[in-house]
């Protein structure tokens, strides 16, 4: 009883501080992100907290510019959400009606790919059926946030939410979906507080192109996305 006991305290200690596994619900993410990627995500990379609130115990910095992030959302606190930071603390943000982003007045560098270039990266073209619209229609950019290296997807012929110039208030983050005509973000809801910041994605550990009917949590081992198992997230 008592090495079980202590086995689930250090199953808890490690979810509370260092790891915990989410799964992707929504497109907002794709590319970089997919559909029923079961990811990973490490809850010390911005400091440690007091369990079960979100009260800092060490504070080891914010993310930077392209960390990928799960947090509360802003519009409701026991929804979590999982964004690519573009804007930091006293910074310039921009989004214009071309698609273009733009951080403290520099355009953000970005290369169009194919999707055969896509598919070495992870991309499963399956998940085009994800996809609103006409997956032809679409185009894919490399995009250079300082460090960050990551994919960006843009409807050309479609409406693009777009962002006036704004500051980020201290203590606050910008974020945005890497699918950038089919996320609601900060464009939407605005600035999210560091305190709802969970923890950095960081691998998907397990990926599949759809669920089973009666368990909707447990991948159907016959649609596994098996290029994705630990794919590093970017």
């Amino acid at each position: 009883m008592g090495s079980f006991l202590g086995a689930l305290l250090l199953l808890l200690g490690v979810r509370w501080a260092l790891f915990e596994p989410f799964v992707i619900p929504s497109g907002s993410m794709i590319p970089t992100l997919l559909i029923n990627d079961h990811i990973v995500i490490s809850k010390y990379s911005y400091g440690l907290r007091i369990p079960f609130t979100k009260k800092w115990v060490l504070d080891f910095g914010g993310p930077g510019r392209g960390d990928v992030v799960v947090f509360h959302s802003v519009e409701q606190d026991d929804v979590f959400m999982i964004k690519r930071v573009v804007g930091l603390p006293g910074d310039q943000i921009e989004y214009d009606s071309s698609g273009k982003l733009f951080v403290n007045g520099e355009p953000v560098l970005q290369r169009e790919m194919t999707r055969e270039q896509l598919v070495g990266r992870g991309y499963y073209p399956a998940t085009d059926g994800d996809l609103e619209g006409d997956p032809n229609g679409l185009q894919f950019f490399e995009e250079q946030l300082d460090e960050s290296l990551h994919t960006t997807l843009l409807r050309p012929d479609g409406w693009h939410m777009t962002q006036p110039s704004v500051v980020v208030p201290n203590g606050q983050y910008f974020f945005m979906g890497d699918n950038r005509d089919n996320s609601r973000d900060s464009r939407y809801w605005g600035f999210v507080p560091k305190e709802n910041l969970v923890g950095k994605a960081l691998n998907v550990w397990l990926s599949c192109e759809r669920t089973l009917p009666l368990v909707s949590f447990i991948c159907d081992p016959l649609k596994l996305r098996w290029n994705r198992f630990f794919h590093p997230i970017k």
